[in-house]
């Protein structure tokens, strides 16, 4: 579920795809338009037009084709409430940091997830993170972004994790590094991230930087576990917000990985893809703690079970 970080100039000519929807089909829509990889979208936005309805707008490099984007919005959404769509050639503009200014900063919890357009007029603390659309997933406007940094905020409380000794955190499919970003903010110690994408390793570790946590995020591009660093760590927390497939794939390695105690924030999956994960899980030696669901989408919260006997099985 990707953005273009490419900025998009005068010699490039872009479409806009508009679309005006029910307001609690809008995010899901907009999600899947970031998601699909054909037509792939370089910027996606929501406006609110009241009256509970908002436009989805998508921006293409090439001309969409109509009949294609209608089948994903009601593969999603239904037909029912839903506009008709105007697709049309834009002037020249660099759209890509234009549709960063209309998406207003995202609050989840005590984080705060900003773009650089807004920074100025957002005061700087702990939990404020700055990211911007771009090339890699993550900028907490999807719901699945959003239920992890929820699932983090849960963490912080008493109870769950040992706050006073210096965790090992990892962060699996980390994108824009967003989570890696987080959790290096609010605990002691080095988070470890990792991506298959080249591209997204580059983009997290610049935002690491940017948000004053570089020293403590290491990414490495690997799938999955498959990278030394991460062969070598017992996470007292790992992150992954993937999609079905790899999650019920990785759960074998999570669990061998994870200490016992240690915690599994799982997100990218959609209501009706719950059970199977959680029952996946859980013959794996996880106990469910809790579920945050977002617009349909759905982020559990995983705790391993004490026992060091357990017998994991691929």
């Amino acid at each position: 579920m990707s953005l273009s970080a490419t900025s998009l100039r005068a010699e490039t000519t872009l479409y806009q795809a508009s679309i005006v929807v029910p307001a609690e089909s809008a995010d899901e829509i907009a999600a899947a338009l970031e998601a699909a990889e054909s037509p792939a979208a370089t910027a996606v936005t929501l406006f609110d037009h009241g009256g509970g309805r908002f436009e989805v707008s998508a921006h293409y490099t090439e001309a969409p084709c109509a009949a294609t984007l209608a089948t994903l919005i009601h593969g999603v959404a239904g037909a029912a409430g839903i506009g008709h769509m105007r697709i049309e050639p834009l002037a020249d503009s660099d759209w890509v940091t234009l549709s960063q200014a209309m998406r207003g900063p995202v609050q989840a919890g005590r984080f705060l997830v900003h773009g650089s357009h807004d920074r100025g007029r957002i005061a700087r603390r702990t939990c404020t993170i700055e990211i911007d659309a771009g090339q890699a997933f993550g900028t907490a406007h999807h719901a699945s972004t959003r239920g992890c940094l929820l699932a983090l905020d849960r963490l912080l409380k008493p109870g769950l994790l040992n706050h006073g000794h210096r965790l090992c955190v990892v962060d699996i499919g980390t994108g824009s590094g967003i989570l890696a970003i987080a959790a290096a903010k609010t605990f002691k110690g080095r988070v470890l991230a990792s991506d298959c994408d080249g591209l997204a390793v580059s983009i997290a570790t610049d935002n690491a930087r940017q948000n004053g946590v570089g020293a403590r995020v290491r990414v490495v591009q690997a799938p999955g576990l498959a990278h030394p660093a991460l062969r070598r760590v017992r996470p007292d927390l790992l992150f992954a917000n993937l999609l079905l497939r790899p999650l019920l794939e990785l759960a074998p390695a999570f669990a061998s990985a994870v200490r016992p105690s240690g915690i599994c924030v799982l997100s990218g999956l959609t209501h009706d893809q719950v059970p199977c994960v959680e029952a996946r899980f859980r013959s794996l030696g996880f106990r469910l703690d809790s579920r945050i669901l977002l617009d349909r989408w759905a982020t559990l919260l995983l705790i391993r079970h004490s026992s060091r006997n357990i017998r994991v099985r691929d």
